[in-house]
């Protein structure tokens, strides 16, 4: 039996508090049922939480883990300068060698060495856990964007908000605020014009780190015709084909997952726009959570994925075309079973 991986460790971390998918539960518990060792490190975690169960649930501030890193790094900070200057001050000393020296610049070294231990453990740990709890956050945001897309439908017959556009429109403009369409969120934008999304600010992953402090103000929120600027959207939208009959929701259908990494940066306006596959291009995940490897992805009935960037059984990329290496801006699906999203 082969010994388990560190992220076999950490699912089974996240299974045993609950902060794992449906899909990464069942590997979670096929796991702990085929493996000896997951199953006493299971045991072992479960038994050691279980005192929390008669603790009442509060709700965890959104910079708790921000604020934990904060008072770590300022403690080892703090150490590793307290060290320097007891070891600078002891070898600026002219003292007989003494066999006590020794003996305080070994518990020195000892205590300076745990201490690094410390960091190199706690810091890389801690940095998982603000990687999930963002993950968690922007999962919630788009159930926020779905009620406030579900109600807009409820008002309109079902259908989703649209801006009238010509064949070959580019989708990429994200800000522009001319009268002609030019960007795949502007219809999006409607949803905040019209109040059905009450903060601008779901729009922004927490995740992006650029972009996570950016408000748009409330009283000049009525007076833009798409998001001010691409850094306001930290998301990409679901770009209808040419054949689309019907724009109700279904099930299978993705709507919106965390920034297309194609388009992440976008030209000026007045500048030609054009995008060239290669092979890294069609690895990379979303820049918004990065360090876990894939994407939030918010599907027609509600639920939220946290995915790789292919899908379903054709393992269908949400971020590309298919047959389509160059892109310039345009492009739209040729049929309702290549998804994509953008910009």
């Amino acid at each position: 039996m082969n010994p388990l991986s560190n992220d076999q460790k950490k699912l089974l971390f996240d299974y045993c508090l609950d902060l794992t998918s449906e899909e990464h539960a069942e590997e979670a518990q096929a796991l702990i049922a085929g493996n000896k060792e997951a199953a006493e490190i299971y045991s072992k975690i479960k038994s050691s939480l279980e005192p929390l169960d008669s603790v009442e649930v509060q709700r965890c501030p959104d910079d708790l883990v921000e604020s934990t890193i904060s008072v770590i790094n300022k403690h080892a900070d703090s150490s590793r300068q307290q060290l320097e200057q007891l070891l600078a001050a002891e070898q600026t000393k002219k003292v007989p060698v003494r066999i006590g020296f020794w003996s305080n610049l070994a518990e020195m070294a000892a205590v300076a060495a745990s201490i690094m231990l410390i960091v190199g453990i706690l810091v890389p740990t801690m940095g998982y856990a603000r990687q999930k709890h963002w993950q968690n956050k922007c999962g919630l945001q788009m159930g926020s964007f779905f009620k406030g897309l579900s109600s807009y439908m409820s008002d309109h017959d079902g259908s989703q908000p649209s801006v009238a556009s010509t064949a070959g429109a580019p989708w990429w403009k994200v800000g522009y605020q001319g009268t002609e369409n030019q960007s795949n969120t502007r219809r999006i934008y409607i949803l905040v014009r019209e109040n059905y999304i009450d903060d601008p600010g779901i729009f922004i992953c927490p995740g992006n780190k650029a972009s996570r402090n950016l408000k748009i103000e409330s009283s000049k929120i009525r007076d833009y015709k798409d998001f001010p600027e691409r850094c306001y959207v930290t998301y990409s939208f679901r770009i209808s084909c040419n054949t689309t009959k019907s724009d109700k929701l279904l099930c299978r259908k993705v709507i919106m997952a965390d920034s297309n990494p194609l388009f992440e940066v976008i030209p000026n306006f007045d500048s030609t726009f054009k995008v060239r596959l290669d092979k890294d291009s069609l690895k990379s995940n979303s820049r918004n959570h990065s360090k876990l490897r894939g994407q939030n992805v918010l599907f027609g009935d509600g639920r939220v994925e946290f995915k790789t960037r292919n899908i379903g059984f054709a393992q269908d990329d949400i971020f590309t075309l298919q047959d389509t290496d160059i892109y310039h801006g345009v492009e739209v699906p040729s049929c309702e079973t290549d998804f994509f999203l953008a910009p």
